[in-house]
C-alpha cells in the first residue's frame, strides 16, 4: 500500500511538472485535485488503453524500432486528459504534441523521480 502511495506522488510530481514546462498543458481550478485525479485516471489509462494501443500499432513500433512508443505514451496522456476534463476536473491537454511533450516529461521525471522511492518487497 506505500509503494502504490509513493508511485501515485512521483506521478502527481511528473504530472505538475509537465504542466509546468508544456505550453499547451493548462491546470484550472483546484489544482491539487486536478493533479490528484489526473493520475489515477493515467494510471487507469495505462493499465487498459495503452495494452491495447501497443497491440494494434505493434508494425509501427517493430518498423520504428520503438519509437513509435512515444506516440502511443502521448496519446494515452491525450485521452487521460480528455477523461479529466470530461468529469469536470480542470487537466486540459490542447492537442497531441503538447501530449506528446508533456508525455515525454512525465515519463523522464516519473523515471528520475522513482529513483527516490524505496523497495519496499519482502525477501
Amino acid at each position: 500500500m506505500t509503494r502504490l502511495l509513493a508511485r501515485w506522488l512521483v506521478s502527481i510530481a511528473a504530472l505538475v511538472v509537465a504542466a509546468w514546462v508544456v505550453p499547451g498543458i493548462t491546470v484550472s481550478g483546484r489544482a491539487w485535485l486536478a493533479y490528484a485525479v489526473m493520475a489515477v485516471i493515467l494510471g487507469l489509462v495505462n493499465a487498459l488503453v495503452r495494452p491495447l494501443l501497443k497491440l494494434l500499432s505493434c508494425p509501427l513500433i517493430i518498423l520504428t524500432l520503438g519509437l513509435f512508443l512515444l506516440v502511443v505514451n502521448g496519446v494515452t496522456l491525450w485521452l487521460a486528459a480528455a477523461v479529466t476534463e470530461t468529469l469536470g476536473f480542470g487537466y486540459q491537454v490542447e492537442g497531441f504534441v503538447p501530449a506528446f511533450l508533456g508525455a515525454l516529461i512525465v515519463s523522464v521525471v516519473s523515471v528520475l523521480l522513482s529513483v527516490f522511492v524505496p523497495d519496499t518487497k519482502k525477501r
